[in-house]
């Protein structure tokens, strides 16, 4: 009996396919990604807790910026 994969684990697998067959190309990605950042990475590993903590911190650090410096 084989288990239903979830939508990550589905990325993650073909992510590591990918990985794989085109290895110069993934190399390009990641020096770019380093540069870059990736937001899916970031906020996916937090959770929708703290995707919301940081969202809020943003606004607020909008709204401190915008008193001391306008």
């Amino acid at each position: 009996m084989s288990r239903k994969e979830s939508p990550e684990e589905k990325r993650e697998r073909l992510r590591q396919n990918e990985l794989e067959n085109n290895s110069l190309g993934s190399l390009n990605e990641g020096l770019k990604r380093s540069q870059n950042g990736n937001l899916t990475d970031f906020s996916g590993g937090m959770g929708w807790k703290g995707t919301g903590i940081v969202i809020l911190i943003l606004i607020a650090g909008l709204f401190i910026y915008g008193y001391f410096f306008s």
